[in-house]
This record gives structure tokens, sequence and C-alpha cells, in this order.
């Protein structure tokens, strides 16, 4: 009678620690969403200075094998096969501690300092896309990065499950707002050069897009008001960052894109 009721003490207990072992996640197998990102969720992040987070960053063992947080990611180059993640992490923590979204432009690697930002070019097809890594994994063998659904939609990557893919680590510019020369006998407004997105009648959709593209791609996105319209400008760019922006809004659904030398008062979104 001992043997027996300690046997259903042990089974009861392996069943609670299996039950909390899957608890973390509401679904069993990965799924894709229910629909495909907007033209703004898949225009890529725009590099910029991030302090390195707290969590993520040391050192760490996963069954059987000691992974090594690069210290030396200028150049950093690497050729392998890419997946993605979807439904199943969505909402929850990413490994430096941000909820992970999957129709943000992100994506995870297993030996990256955390947050980087690296260009994935699928060697498959030729699209390019640039994504902000803040997250651990994937843990298959050949498999270097996993995408956001996202950013596995824009580079094709949803389409055959995995992709032959190169990554780069993409170092951050200086700023261009902050290479503007300060001249204390002039203090006439200094044209800059912007890409406008569109021009619209209305002020309500002109602030929804611009609040839109600046919190999910980190860039300034500025309204101005003329002849009765509302302009959604991204910017001050670098000449090559304005090229860059150029392709991938077109490439991304927006019709009209230009660039436009302006001196901005306008309405900032951040």
């Amino acid at each position: 009678m001992q043997k027996r009721s300690l046997g259903i003490l042990v089974c009861s207990l392996m069943l609670v620690a299996c039950s909390n072992s899957e608890s973390r996640y509401s679904m069993a197998q990965d799924t894709a969403p229910t629909r495909t990102p907007t033209p703004a969720e898949i225009l890529d992040p725009v590099p910029r200075y991030e302090p390195y987070s707290r969590q993520g960053n040391r050192a760490y063992s996963l069954r059987g094998q000691h992974y090594q947080i690069i210290d030396n990611v200028q150049g950093y180059k690497e050729q392998g096969i890419a997946s993605w993640y979807g439904r199943k992490f969505h909402g929850h923590l990413t490994s430096n501690g941000e909820y992970f979204d999957m129709f943000s432009m992100t994506a995870a690697h297993k030996t990256l300092p955390l947050p980087i930002y690296v260009k994935v070019t699928n060697l498959d097809n030729g699209r390019e896309a640039i994504v902000r890594v803040n997250d651990r994994g994937p843990f298959h063998p050949g498999r270097i990065i996993d995408l956001s659904y996202a950013a596995a939609y824009r580079l094709g990557v949803t389409e055959t499950g995995t992709a032959h893919v190169e990554i780069e680590v993409v170092t951050p510019p200086l700023a261009a707002s902050k290479e503007v020369p300060h001249s204390s006998t002039n203090t006439a407004a200094v044209e800059q050069l912007y890409v406008q997105v569109t021009a619209t009648s209305s002020q309500e959709n002109a602030q929804q897009l611009s609040q839109q593209l600046a919190a999910r791609h980190q860039l300034n996105a500025t309204i101005v008001e003329r002849d009765g319209l509302h302009r959604v400008l991204l910017g001050p760019f670098s000449e090559l960052e304005a090229a860059r922006w150029l392709d991938t809004l077109t490439e991304a659904g927006y019709s009209g894109v230009f660039r436009t030398q302006e001196s901005v008062n306008g309405t900032e979104a951040h």
C-alpha cells in the first residue's frame, strides 16, 4: 500500500513538473498570425546606438552546449539557415526582457550581444531587411537566426519556412541631426534631407501614420502643413540613408515617396 501511494505521489509530482514547464506558452505548436503585416510593420528599423541590456548578455549553456557572447562584432558576418517564430511566442518576454511582437522587425541569435541591428539577406531570392536582435535562438542544428513573422514575411521566408541567409552586423551611423553645424551668428533654419511618405488632407490620418512609423522604427516622423495638406516626413537623413529609405518604402507599398530638402518646423512624433 505504501509502495502504491509512493508511486502515485511520484507520478503526481512528474505531472506537475511537466505542466509547469509547459505553462509558459498557451500553444503547443507555433503558427502564423491570422493576418499579414501592414506596410508600416515591415519597414526597416533605423539602426541607432543602444547600450547592451542587463539581461541576456551572459554566457549560458543549453542542452549540453555552451554559448559565449561575442565581444567584438565589428564587421561580423555569418551565413546559414534562417527560420521564423510567431503566435506561440507573441507577447512573451524575450531574452533581454522586452515583449516579443511578431509584427515588429526583430530576430533572435544565439551569441550576438543584445540588442543589436543586423542586415539579413535572403540568398535564395535576394531580398534584404534590417532587423533588431533582442532574443536568443534558434537552437536547431544549422540555423543561425530566428526571424519575427514580420521580418520573415518581408524576406519571403514565410513562404518556404526556412531560407539560406547572410547576416551582417550594422553599426549605427552618427545621427544626421547631430551632424548639422551650429553657428552663433546664423540663427536661420538649416535645410536637411527628408523623405516624404504621404500628403493628406486628413490631419488625423497623418498623425496616426507618423506615430506608427516613429514608434515601430525608432525614427523621427514629422508632420508639415502646407497648402491644406499634412505632409508626413521621415528624417533628417544622410544621402545614403535617404536612398535606402526610398527603396524600403517603395518595396513596402508606399507609392509616390520622394526625397526633399526642408527646413522643418513641424510637429514631431517620437
